[in-house]
């Protein structure tokens, strides 16, 4: 199969707005495409999309079995800083770790309980 890469990520939120507003200020995401229920966010300059749909049901904040998603930081360095954006743009430090090699990481969770790493 021949393909040019994942297109999107898409979740529920229970609100709509928070969660574009997190996003936006969180991971400096922007909207690309926005319907009644349902808003397309992308990182500048990337293809990949974040798919966020309101929806009031048990399925907001349950990953189905996917553990968490990723943002890499363009600079390990900043670690500290990002949590502290992301802190202040309405998600939560879950733990605060290293990979491999000594690179440092994160994982928090946006505010609907979704577990993103940075």
């Amino acid at each position: 199969m021949n393909h040019s890469g994942m297109r999107h990520i898409h979740i529920v939120v229970r609100d709509l707005e928070r969660s574009v507003r997190f996003y936006e200020d969180a991971f400096g995401m922007e909207v690309i495409h926005r319907r009644p229920d349902q808003v397309f966010l992308r990182t500048p300059g990337v293809a990949e999309a974040l798919t966020l749909k309101r929806e009031d049901s048990e399925r907001v904040g349950q990953n189905g079995g996917v553990d968490h998603f990723g943002f890499p930081l363009d600079d390990p360095g900043q670690l500290d800083r990002a949590i502290e954006e992301i802190v202040a743009a309405g998600g939560s430090l879950i733990e605060k770790g290293e990979l491999e090699g000594g690179i440092p990481t994160a994982f928090i969770e946006d505010p609907d309980g979704y577990r993103i790493q940075i």
